[in-house]
């Protein structure tokens, strides 16, 4: 049987050629949990700016254009790809390949089943074309809007100027119609091993 890893932000479940120790894995989720964490920090404090300066337009700009630049930069000074997906994408150069397509339907599963979205994470070492890759995913969920805006830009209530800007950017987009509490899609990391 295989293992399941626990830790405080991780609860995964297994989906098939998992992490049967944990020589060195532990190491790893813990270093892409402070990543994911690295990540979500920067990213909030620039949407966050970008809201105060002109509101959910300017806030667009943010993850049209910089947060691809953040995952560049945490990409580079971790040595691992670090990334943003989803089911249902912005923007199709995010599109999940098979195994993160996997990972983001149990995590679906998961949250329907009752577990806490906030500590939705799942951790694996894979094989990729004979190379070990160690890989992990951890949930992105939609805050209240109380929170964080947001739903202004994937809700499904989105301002017709919000939504125009949107359509003008990102032509393919399918993500809108998301509610506070919905997976959003995960922050992706994967590390050659």
């Amino acid at each position: 049987m295989k293992k399941i890893i626990a830790a405080a932000l991780l609860c995964a479940v297994p989906l098939g050629n998992a992490l049967a120790d944990n020589h060195g894995n532990q190491a790893r989720m813990d270093k892409s949990k402070a990543v994911v964490q690295e990540f979500f920090g920067k990213l909030k404090g620039e949407l966050e700016a970008a809201m105060k300066e002109g509101g959910p337009i300017n806030a667009i700009q943010v993850c049209n254009r910089v947060a691809p630049g953040i995952a560049h930069e945490l990409s580079s000074k971790h040595g691992m790809n670090v990334a943003r997906t989803s089911l249902k994408t912005r923007n199709a150069d995010n599109a999940p390949d098979a195994w993160e397509t996997a990972v983001l339907k149990k995590f679906e599963e998961r949250k329907a089943a009752g577990e806490n979205p906030d500590t939705i994470a799942f951790a694996e070492v894979v094989d990729n074309g004979g190379k070990k890759e160690f890989r992990f995913m951890k949930a992105i969920i939609m805050p209240p809007e109380d929170k964080m805006p947001c739903l202004k830009c994937h809700g499904t209530s989105i301002d017709p100027a919000v939504a125009g800007k949107l359509d003008a950017l990102y032509p393919k987009d399918m993500a809108r119609g998301y509610k506070a509490g919905d997976v959003r899609g995960a922050f992706t990391l994967r590390q050659p091993m």
